[in-house]
């Protein structure tokens, strides 16, 4: 993780962060209005969408105010604002909250269902939206993708907790049958992405 930014102390969600935000800096002047594997979504939306989900569960833990806008209805428009700075302040509430968990609670309160889980599931779940959202930008934009076996195995861990629920809202599409032996592959196609999408 860059020296200067926020950590959380939970490995999961500060390679998660990390991810988002070497996606984010990928992102080329032109990219922003680019479809992204998230139907009818930009870049501009996904990001705002990230944005604003790590807010919420940083919100989630303090009590204090979620985003000021709607995660799942995102404008498209940054109008002015300078995307890094506006990542920054969500990935270091986010960070900031998850740092005074306490290891030893029984759980914690998200803003997913089923609302409470356990510190590391909550941090997973919290680091499990960031990275999956870092790769449909990194995908749009034609960058690498930023996941990796060692952070794909334990976000599928936490998202066999979290996703079927989600389901039914239209957070996660439906699952693609596995990958056998990839595990970022297997990651994708358990949220309903197919890993080979392309925007041409």
């Amino acid at each position: 993780m860059s020296d200067d930014m926020t950590s959380s102390g939970w490995d999961v969600l500060d390679a998660s962060h990390e991810a988002l935000r070497t996606a984010v800096r990928a992102v080329p002047a032109h990219g922003w209005h680019l479809p992204t594997p998230c139907a009818e979504w930009t870049v501009t939306q996904v990001f705002q969408h990230a944005v604003g989900d790590q807010i919420g569960y940083a919100a989630a833990l303090t009590g204090e105010p979620g985003p000021d806008f709607n995660p799942f209805a995102p404008s498209g428009h940054l109008e002015g604002a300078d995307p890094a700075a506006f990542l920054e302040d969500a990935l270091a509430r986010a960070a900031q909250a998850w740092a005074g968990v306490d290891r030893d609670a029984a759980e914690v309160p998200v803003p997913v269902p089923p609302h409470k889980l356990s510190p590391w599931s909550g941090s997973a779940a919290c680091g499990l939206d960031a990275a999956v959202h870092a790769w449909d930008i990194a995908r749009a934009t034609g960058g690498p993708s930023p996941l990796t076996p060692g952070l794909a195995r334990p976000l599928l861990k936490v998202a066999k907790e979290i996703v079927e629920p989600l389901r039914p809202y239209g957070a996660y599409a439906a699952a693609l049958t596995p990958d056998a032996g990839d595990d970022v592959k297997t990651l994708l196609r358990y949220l309903g992405r197919d890993p080979r999408w392309s925007a041409s």
